[in-house]
């Protein structure tokens, strides 16, 4: 994967700025008291801007860049690597690459995401899109079409493990490395059972 250029990193970091401020903003007033334009005001953007970036109020919540990080880490790891453990290795690096600083609303946003029902319904269909997003890389390492059946189900198996380890540590709040010590745990039980 290349690295993006000048005007699209920066693209990104205002797509994060406006997430941040959208987050502490539904964290102080809560989701439904808070506006697209309270959003906007506390971003400096004006609405239209918020939109070229988020199609929606839930999106602002629901987006994150870490389906890239595991799916750019699924083309380039190891050819001898089994499928889960491929998988496995995305979604902790994926984790890795969270910054210290960003643990927190990182947290907050699953928090929001298992609470706010309007945005767990959007969860579900973003987790739809992430699973056939992520089984693509996958497929192509198997050699097989992009919207190969078994590995769209393999990939949820594993997405469904994953939350299981999220559901905790939204729950308990726990650190950054618990939190991957929980995900490793719930995908071994792909593998082993119970």
């Amino acid at each position: 994967m290349s690295s993006p250029g000048l005007r699209e990193r920066k693209k990104q970091k205002t797509r994060w700025a406006i997430q941040a401020h959208a987050v502490r903003l539904f964290v102080q007033q809560g989701y439904d008291a808070t506006t697209v334009e309270q959003i906007a005001e506390a971003a400096e953007i004006s609405p239209s801007t918020f939109f070229r970036y988020f199609k929606t109020k839930e999106d602002v919540v629901i987006q994150d860049r870490y389906d890239e990080v595991m799916a750019d880490e699924i083309r380039k790891a190891p050819a001898d690597l089994p499928p889960l453990e491929v998988v496995r290795r995305a979604i902790l690096v994926s984790f890795e690459t969270i910054d210290p600083q960003e643990v927190e609303q990182v947290l907050q946003r699953a928090r929001l995401q298992f609470q706010v029902p309007a945005l767990r319904m959007r969860s579900l269909d973003s987790m739809q899109d992430s699973i056939r997003y992520l089984a693509v890389p996958l497929a192509e390492r198997l050699g097989r079409p992009p919207d190969d059946f078994r590995c769209q189900a393999f990939i949820g198996a594993c997405v469904g493990a994953m939350i299981n380890g999220l559901m905790v540590w939204v729950r308990e709040g726990s650190d950054l490395l618990q939190v991957r010590e929980l995900i490793d745990e719930s995908l071994s039980v792909i593998a082993d059972g119970p």
